[in-house]
């Protein structure tokens, strides 16, 4: 018998425009990390094309959405905070039009940090702009120390699907991000949250795998193995059948 290939896992690139052009890169732990769980990790560029950006989720069995700058809340109806920090067009390009693909198309999906947010935003939700100035008594989520530390604690919702691949209901997280999600997005539900009351875990009521995580798991993966868990499980669900999605 044939032994069956192992799934890709397409990675959303990460941008930055420096002095000789535009650079379209992803940083090294979540290629890792996923090559780390048993997948195919490739990169997915922006095409500046939809249907090519189609042609490449037809491709890959399973999607990370990475971290990276704010995304601009015209994508969800707000006007730009005081705090708004970078904001990026070809980028939100970029990672809402493969998120609502993937999400169309039932492709298991991971978001983590800034992937998130898009993944919340691409499914009709809204976000905090700034939590300092937004969220009185909130904690700092934006830690001075490594990557490597967590800085604070998460809960996660008993029965989740967040829960039962964490195999936990409460670990630490690490924590680089000043927007939050606000509004959960219509066929998500939040579970995970800070002390705080600030959203860490969403996820898909009837997709097979769609998550996100408002923390960077992929730094933490030898600290804690439940970070590790959501890397094996998206490759897990990747190596799954595709199912039709109910009406």
């Amino acid at each position: 018998m044939a032994q069956r290939r192992p799934p890709v896992i397409g990675i959303t690139c990460q941008h930055e425009a420096g002095d000789h052009g535009d650079r379209w890169y992803v940083n090294a732990p979540y290629i890792r990390a996923v090559a780390a769980a048993g997948g195919v990790p490739v990169l997915i560029p922006p095409a500046w094309d939809p249907e090519l950006l189609g042609a490449a989720l037809e491709r890959v069995d399973g999607l990370v959405l990475t971290g990276g700058v704010d995304v601009d809340p015209a994508r969800y109806g707000q006007e730009p905070h005081p705090q708004l920090g970078r904001v990026d067009p070809e980028w939100d390009d970029l990672d809402v039009t493969v998120a609502r693909l993937a999400l169309a198309r039932d492709v298991p999906v991971l978001g983590i940090c800034r992937g998130m947010q898009v993944l919340n935003v691409a499914a009709g939700g809204t976000l905090y702009q700034d939590i300092p100035s937004q969220v009185p008594g909130a904690l700092a989520h934006q830690q001075s120390a490594p990557r490597e530390e967590a800085s604070h604690g998460v809960a996660v919702q008993d029965g989740s699907r967040l829960h039962g691949v964490l195999a936990a209901a409460h670990l630490a997280v690490n924590s680089f991000h000043h927007q939050a999600v606000l509004a959960v997005a219509p066929g998500f539900q939040a579970t995970a949250h800070a002390p705080d009351g600030i959203i860490e875990g969403i996820e898909g009521v009837a997709h097979r795998f769609a998550l996100g995580v408002q923390w960077h798991p992929e730094h933490l993966t030898g600290r804690d193995p439940a970070h590790f868990r959501l890397f094996a499980a998206l490759v897990a669900a990747a190596g799954q059948p595709v199912r039709a999605l109910p009406p």
